[in-house]
Parts: structure tokens; C-alpha cells; sequence
């Protein structure tokens, strides 16, 4: 008379255990070694004596540009076209925009109008 093997019981399940231990490894992989996307370049351009600096700059697209006023005098930074548009910047204000689109973006502070700038985004 032959007695069951246990062994040859236990095989489908151990099967199912090593599968579901390979799902698992397959699922959590990718979230252990993702890599964090790297961030947009960041640029600072001053507000200072009624001035833009630099005035004339030229970026690659995706780039994230900070104006920050120095002055003690409020100022704006508003594209001629209206594609972008700051409130009044107080002291130490920042007005960040980011250039996605290839061009030339000129700009100028609407309570100085002599103040301007122009932003060139190219993909270099």
C-alpha cells in the first residue's frame, strides 16, 4: 500500500506563495527606485533702481523665472502681449512665471513703463 506524498500536496502551494511573492517584488519595485523627476531651472532676475537685471535674458523652455523687487518703490512685471501679469510687488516680493512656450516675451513694469525687458526661450 502506498502512502500520499505530502510533498507533491504541498507543491501547488507553494507555487501560489512564490507567485504572490513575485507580484508583490514586481509591484513595489518601481516605487522603491523611482526617480523624482528632476525640477525646472530656476532663474532670479532683480527689480532694483527702477531696473530690470538682467534686461535681456534667454532661457530654455520649462524655465521658472523669479522676479524679485529691491526697490522700496512698488513695481509690476506684465508682458506686452498680456501672457503673463504680476500684482503691485512691494518690497521683497517675488512674481514667478514659467516659460513653456518658444519666443520672445517682452515686458515692462506698468507703473514705470520705462522700465522693460524681454525674456528669448529657446530650446538651445
Amino acid at each position: 500500500m502506498a502512502y500520499p506524498s505530502f510533498r507533491n500536496a504541498i507543491t501547488p502551494l507553494r507555487a501560489c506563495a512564490a507567485l504572490a511573492l513575485l507580484v508583490t517584488a514586481a509591484v513595489l519595485t518601481p516605487s522603491i527606485y523611482a526617480a523624482v523627476a528632476p525640477s525646472a531651472p530656476t532663474v532670479d532676475l532683480n527689480i532694483a533702481k527702477f531696473a530690470f537685471a538682467p534686461k535681456d535674458i534667454t532661457i530654455k523652455p520649462g524655465t521658472k523665472l523669479v522676479w524679485i523687487n529691491h526697490d522700496e518703490t512698488p513695481h509690476t512685471v506684465t508682458s506686452t502681449d498680456k501672457s503673463f501679469t504680476s500684482k503691485g510687488l512691494d518690497t521683497d516680493d517675488k512674481f514667478e512665471h514659467t516659460f513653456t512656450a518658444e519666443g520672445d516675451f517682452n515686458y515692462i513694469c506698468t507703473l514705470h513703463p520705462f522700465m522693460t525687458g524681454v525674456v528669448h526661450v529657446r530650446k538651445q
